[in-house]
């Protein structure tokens, strides 16, 4: 009878008669929540499975978005104004401030390589973050008491008279400017690869906001650009430096305050150890293993059995045909003791095909980045060449870079709401564009402005030549603004520039952050950086060798220091040849490139 009555009950409950049991209930309520759970491995604060209904998404993004817009209002604060202040203050010549302006630019933009090994091999992109922001925050400070403190700064000019700087006034400058771009050298790999984390990359539905996401990230950057280029640039030169600095300073002090504002909402990817160590142990195990034969089925190389990888925070990667000399670091050799420097899974050999793969593709937006320096210095140089009066208004050259954002400004949207659809319909790409796609349509963009800049450059000479000018120094040359050309005529430039951004930097983000590894996607982030910073580097190499060369016999040379003299206008036309034959170099390697395909 008791076995009968136990029977009924179970047919009851089974179908639906009777209330599910407690433990009925907590099975379901687990089901419900592994629901939720994102699929890509990441983790909430408390370093639980992340929940999706809690966690990431849109709902971490504006913490994200809000830190950047804040921390790139404080970097273009200084950068957009930089070589003005050098020549102006620390009295330096115009090559002299080009070359420290771009130097200085390269290295903020070379010490994210720092930040992004930290982040992927032991700290995390949030801690990352943290930290450099403090660097960061104090280099602001410091920086403002350089232009604030008199004894920090030189002594204005007397007439033609102007002393230059102290060994201690040069060190406490260089000092606060240096610490900045360590402490953005930290930030910027992680900002954009810890935003991108916020969508699942196993969850179709959430995947496809990433490339939205980098368009948005990218807007967001433009909006505190466009602040800097417009309402700092005028403080610094109508108000004094000391607030044109101090305002940067507390921008970054908000960055901050937004970041941690969001840390309950963020989505983490664990760190999955040093990369370094990772890719020297393919290499030591291809070298110790090349006597051994491939073969010829090549799921007889070693994998681990499980489902995820063995390296932590990194999906399975699938084999691929390339570069297949690295394949024997994968293959398992019986005779001696299996270690990680003699044998390799799939997964971290394919890591390094990916790096080696994506190297050409890096190496050309090297010379785009050249182009987009100019920006911030010759341009900057040109524009105080001409007309800058506005009625009584004087609009500082600088400024102009607003043309830029703005530019930015109005492209993202068109892009993502006009073009990406209306492309999508032709190449049946979800995106429109791929990713290689987009960036070659922003080298050849780029090459544009460079011409666009020369012809401005030609014409600028030869109204200068037929009105008297070419011999006005810069004591006499305000009286005579209203023969030159107007400082409006560098909006084309500006804006051409701003629209290859979209194209070039833009795909450039989203491409080394989809290809990369996934536990090496900081990495990726600062390789893209790091080419802003070669960018500068050659900038500032191709204006020392133009000048050493082109000064010779007293000549003034190309980038003289009363421009009138000179030709910036040969110096543009170098960088347009050297942009053909870039985008040149990045077609076969575009055209031939395999994206990354995980199991």
């Amino acid at each position: 009878m008791g076995a009968m009555e136990e029977s009924t009950v179970a047919d009851a409950s089974t179908a639906g008669l009777l209330p599910p049991s407690t433990k009925d209930l907590e099975n379901g309520e687990d089901l419900e929540k592994e629901s939720f759970i994102t699929k890509d491995g990441t983790v909430d604060w408390k370093h639980n499975p992340a929940d999706r209904r809690t966690t990431g998404g849109w709902k971490a993004c504006p913490y994200i978005l809000g830190n950047e817009c804040c921390e790139r209002l404080a970097y273009y604060g200084i950068s957009m104004n930089l070589v003005v202040f050098l020549t102006d203050k620390l009295h330096q010549h115009n090559a002299t401030a080009s070359t420290n302006v771009t130097n200085w630019s390269g290295t903020a933009y070379i010490t994210p390589l720092i930040g992004a090994f930290l982040a992927d091999a032991y700290l995390g992109r949030y801690w990352t973050i943290a930290a450099f922001s403090s660097v960061y925050f104090v280099g602001m400070v410091l920086l403002t008491l350089s232009a604030s403190v008199p004894s920090l700064k030189p002594p204005s000019c007397v007439g033609d008279v102007c002393p230059g700087a102290s060994p201690g006034q040069i060190g406490s400058f260089y000092l606060a400017l240096y610490l900045v771009a360590l402490g953005t050298g930290g930030i910027k790999p992680c900002v954009s690869s810890f935003g991108a984390d916020q969508f699942d990359d196993e969850d179709p539905s959430e995947k496809k906001y990433k490339t939205v996401f980098f368009n948005w990230f990218y807007f967001s950057i433009n909006v505190g650009a466009m602040i800097a280029s417009t309402f700092l640039v005028y403080i610094q030169q109508s108000v004094n430096w000391a607030w044109g600095f101090g305002i940067p300073a507390a921008a970054m002090g908000i960055a901050i305050v937004s970041f941690f504002t969001g840390s309950k909402k963020y989505r983490h990817q664990k760190p999955g150890g040093s990369p370094l160590t990772r890719i020297a142990q393919v290499i030591v195990a291809a070298i110790r293993n090349w006597r051994l034969r491939l073969p010829a089925d090549e799921t007889m190389l070693y994998e681990v059995d499980e489902k995820a990888s063995a390296i932590e925070g990194s999906r399975k990667i699938q084999h691929t045909a390339e570069y297949s000399f690295l394949d024997k670091a994968a293959v398992e050799d019986r005779s001696r003791p299996t270690t990680t420097w003699n044998l390799c899974t799939v997964t971290q050999v394919e890591e390094v095909k990916i790096l080696l793969r994506i190297v050409p593709i890096w190496a050309s937006a090297i010379v785009f980045s050249t182009v987009y320096a100019q920006m911030s210095t010759l341009f900057v140089v040109q524009g105080l060449k001409m007309d800058y009066i506005l009625g009584t208004f004087k609009v500082p050259s600088a400024s102009l870079s607003m043309f830029d954002t703005l530019s930015v400004l109005i492209w993202v949207p068109i892009y993502d709401r006009l073009l990406v659809p209306f492309v999508r319909r032709y190449t049946g790409h979800p995106q429109g564009f791929t990713q290689l796609q987009r960036m070659g349509i922003g080298l050849v963009i780029s090459t544009l402005s460079m011409v666009v800049a020369a012809v401005l450059e030609i014409q600028r000479l030869r109204v200068a030549r037929e009105k008297g000018l070419v011999d006005a120094d810069d004591k006499n040359f305000p009286k005579l603004l209203n023969a030159q050309l107007s400082i409006f005529w560098q909006i084309p430039q500006y804006f051409i520039i701003g629209a290859s951004e979209v194209f070039t930097f833009i795909g450039q983000l989203e491409f080394f952050y989809e290809q990369s590894p996934d536990a090496m996607r900081s990495l990726g982030s600062a390789l893209s950086l790091a080419t802003v910073a070669l960018g500068n580097y050659l900038s500032s190499l191709l204006v020392t060798i133009v000048t050493k060369i082109t000064r010779r016999d007293g000549k003034p040379g190309w980038i003289a220091d009363n421009l009138n003299h000179g030709h910036i206008d040969y110096f543009f036309w170098l960088l347009a040849a050297l942009s053909v034959v870039n985008f040149l170099f990045y077609l076969p390697f575009a055209y031939r490139f395999k994206y990354k395909a995980t199991k």
